[in-house]
């Protein structure tokens, strides 16, 4: 045989590398003909990462006006704009439902790709959880028997199930839907602001917060942390986006900029226009700043938005969650029934099902340890997201990448280890209830690994094989 040149090897090595690469990226067919088109698209990442300046307040009250101020000015450039580069640019290299799944799954294989799922999808649906209760707390201000007992109870049931019929109803509705609520939600805050600039006074913002009353430090990063996160749950919706390519790195740009300024306005104009009490700024003390600043009228506006803003914030979740379980079943780490799709909405009924009973289940637990375990197996599941990140640059190098961070990869670590840093942060301080909530709740996502594992081997399921995938993506 005649032996190969070394020209003719470094050809052939390049044509399989590129065809293995293209293997890696899955390309997922998707039916459903109405695409999520750019501005709802912008307003679901909104609803994921913030929905509004509510629950803000709590900044001011750990650490003074002037370093909550700071912290909404430049922890996104440290934690929130890191993210978002992630999420743009492998949402846009791997276009299809399942978002990190996907890209845990191609960086280091199925089980870890399974794990960032058991991790992603126990957060997002306990978090869920928390949203009709929000809602409650706020409608109980204004009738007082839903505040317990059986009312309650109906209460939470019945608008956890509408709720979640809306999503079912269609992913554009939903989308168009969180437009409105957006808009809606950010007009009082708006009027707030201008009524209030001829009354600020730009010393209050340099205050450091009143004498006497201690700075809380893990409040105060937490608060900073937890309104400026999840920027990649929208990226599970990648395979119904229109142009994904194009229109995700426009919409997390637009969707920063809308929430960094939904953040720091209405920060500056309350912070500014009225006298410091700070241990009054807890979470909702924006409804009272704009009674004190333009009236009653202002503040039954904002508690109005805030009800608005955790619909926004429910549907935008359940989607996430809905559309992750699609995409694991179309990877086949998940039986293919979960990727089932209503025939009347092409929406993924079963996920959302399973979603939506999962969350009830919670929502009548006394769930604070829990609620604390579902944001420490967010921080695993960063983690991973920000590793599968650097080695798919070292294990792909030449992906096709419709949007590409601008770095080589001793920046691309420097990028990833300063909001690693956060998160470590947030698992050292967590407390021994919620270290072991969370080893539970993960020893169960490497059991149902392998569960899935013996399923397939004894054909208990149907799962989408490899070769299917495979003929898809050729098809695409």
């Amino acid at each position: 045989m005649q032996s190969m040149t070394a020209s003719e090897f470094s050809t052939s090595s390049q044509s399989l590398l590129e065809q293995e690469q293209t293997e890696s990226q899955p390309k997922i067919t998707i039916k459903n003909p109405k695409k999520l088109a750019f501005l709802p698209l912008v307003f679901l990442i909104y609803f994921e990462v913030s929905g509004g300046p509510y629950g803000e307040e709590s900044a001011v009250g750990a650490a003074g006006p002037l370093f909550a101020i700071l912290g909404f000015l430049i922890f996104p450039f440290i934690w929130s704009i890191p993210e978002a580069l992630v999420t743009a640019e492998l949402a846009t290299a791997y276009p299809g439902n399942g978002g990190f799944v996907i890209w845990a799954h191609q960086a280091f294989g199925p089980f870890w790709g399974s794990l960032m799922g058991s991790w992603k999808f126990l957060s997002g649906v306990i978090n869920l959880a928390s949203y009709p209760i929000l809602c409650v707390d706020y409608l109980k201000l204004v009738i007082p028997i839903f505040s317990s007992g059986l009312p309650r109870f109906v209460v939470v049931f019945v608008s956890t199930l509408v709720l979640s019929f809306l999503n079912y109803s269609g992913l554009s509705i939903v989308g168009y839907t969180a437009v409105g609520l957006g808009i809606v939600s950010l007009c009082p805050f708006i009027i707030m602001s201008l009524v209030a600039i001829p009354k600020i006074d730009p010393s209050r913002w340099i205050s450091l917060g009143q004498k006497g009353v201690k700075k809380d430090w893990t409040l105060f990063i937490n608060t900073l942390f937890w309104n400026l996160n999840f920027w990649d749950n929208a990226s599970t919706l990648a395979g119904e986006v229109d142009e994904p390519q194009k229109l995700y790195p426009k919409a997390l740009f637009s969707a920063g900029i809308l929430t960094c300024l939904g953040y720091i306005i209405p920060l500056l104009a309350a912070t500014g226009a009225i006298p410091l009490d700070q241990e009054d700024w807890v979470d909702g003390y924006l409804a009272s700043a704009g009674e004190m600043i333009a009236g009653k009228w202002l503040k039954f506006w904002i508690e109005i938005g805030a009800v608005l803003s955790i619909i926004g914030l429910f549907e935008a979740q359940l989607s996430s969650c809905a559309y992750q379980l699609l995409g694991m079943a179309d990877l086949g780490i998940l039986p293919m029934i979960f990727g089932a799709r209503s025939k009347l909405f092409n929406t993924p009924w079963l996920g959302i099902l399973i979603s939506t009973v999962i969350a009830l289940s919670v929502s009548y637990l006394d769930f604070t340890d829990i609620i604390s375990s579902a944001n420490f197996l967010y921080s695993l599941g960063m983690l991973l997201e920000f590793a599968s990140f650097l080695w798919l640059r070292v294990k792909f190098p030449a992906l096709k990448r419709p949007f590409e961070v601008p770095m080589g990869l001793p920046g691309l670590v420097v990028m990833c280890l300063i909001p690693s840093g956060f998160l470590v942060y947030v698992l050292a301080v967590a407390t021994k209830a919620v270290y072991l909530v969370s080893a539970l709740m993960t020893l169960s996502g490497v059991a149902w690994y392998l569960f899935m594992n013996l399923s397939k081997s004894k054909m208990w399921f149907d799962f989408k094989m490899e070769e299917e995938k495979l003929d898809n993506e050729e098809r695409a």
